[in-house]
């Protein structure tokens, strides 16, 4: 049965509106998305201009979306876990989480492997070296983001071993920020590797009708 919380003050959710924290996560999302666009962008004027031929990304890459977005899930999970203060499903849904992003990384340096092993190389096709530069980018991005993750699931365990700290971290409007720009990270790292994915193939497609 969920635990007794009081409402939120309104002036403290006034204040967490505009706080540091999401300020900087804007910030970050917005360079992040300049950073990939710019980079499919000069990938894509190559193509429309016949300077370099299309890739298509290996299967692996497909099967990575899923551990993806599995996590994205989980995390989805950790939050209704939080509003409903059920602390155990709260932290097995975060090391989910957790295992699914390690899961990605592991099956992405197989990717590129496989990629290497099968003759992929930017030396050999302009459009591979894209392919490594901005799975690179995402990779080191996802990276960023399981200390973080990683950090959520030590205070769990720290603190919700007696009742009154379990309330007390449940009722902290700053946790409850800290896990929500989470969620809006790693759902972000989710859509724009859906995007690169789906690029990489429409882009082979376009380049097929010209």
């Amino acid at each position: 049965m969920p635990m007794y919380r009081d409402p939120y003050n309104t002036e403290t959710e006034q204040l967490f509106r505009l706080h540091p924290y999401k300020i900087f996560m804007y910030l970050l999302l917005g360079s992040l998305c300049a950073l990939f666009f710019g980079v499919s962008a000069a990938y894509m004027y190559q193509v429309l201009n016949n300077q370099i031929e299309t890739i298509t990304p290996p299967t692996i890459f497909l099967l990575n979306s899923l551990l993806l977005l599995g996590g994205s899930w989980f995390i989805i999970r950790a939050n209704k876990a939080y509003q409903n203060d059920d602390t155990q499903a709260y932290t097995r849904s975060l090391i989910a989480t957790l295992l699914l992003t390690i899961l990605f990384m592991i099956a992405q340096t197989a990717g590129w492997v496989y990629m290497v092993n099968n003759g992929m190389l930017a030396s050999r096709n302009p459009s591979t070296g894209y392919l490594y530069v901005i799975s690179s980018l995402h990779f080191m991005h996802v990276i960023g983001g399981i200390p973080f993750l990683a950090l959520f699931i030590h205070v769990a365990y720290k603190r919700m071993k007696e009742p009154v700290s379990v309330l007390v971290y449940f009722s902290d409007p700053e946790k409850r920020l800290k896990l929500k720009l989470l969620t809006i990270y790693w759902h972000f790292l989710d859509a724009l590797w859906i995007y690169l994915v789906v690029f990489f193939m429409l882009m082979k497609v376009v380049k097929m009708f010209l």
